[in-house]
């Protein structure tokens, strides 16, 4: 089972699938032996704050990737998979001409470790989801 950094995926299968379908080039795995390990998922957003069409959409021409879940395998966790994969997809971002930023919303105890990931917390989101 895949739980994101705060403990579980926030995607159910069928949001994995309906991203990958509409937006595969904005999501990024890590294989191990031919076993994906952990994964991002994101998609583009045209405006300068999530709101909760963020959740759902993808806007074609947004110049923002909204990163929907970072999840890494339970029997993979505490080896860092996590914090090199989102350094990974940052960088391929960068190399992607219509991206001008990415942005994501996590739990409170989570932002130093997107902090350390060049993320500059924006204080509470406007939308609340499970326990975000």
């Amino acid at each position: 089972a895949f739980i994101s950094v705060s403990g579980e995926c926030p995607l159910h299968l069928d949001e994995v699938r309906h991203f990958l379908t509409l937006c595969p080039e904005l999501s990024l795995g890590w294989f191990e032996e031919g076993r994906l390990v952990a994964f991002i998922i994101g998609s583009l957003w045209d405006r300068e704050r999530l709101t909760l069409d963020a959740l759902t959409l993808h806007k074609p021409h947004g110049t923002t990737v909204h990163i929907h879940v970072l999840a890494v395998h339970r029997t993979f966790r505490q080896q860092g998979k996590g914090s090199i994969l989102m350094w990974r997809y940052l960088q391929y971002l960068r190399c992607l001409p219509c991206v001008r930023r990415a942005v994501l919303m996590c739990e409170e105890f989570l932002v130093p470790f997107y902090q350390k990931s060049g993320f500059k917390a924006q204080g509470p989101s406007e939308i609340t989801v499970g326990p975000l």
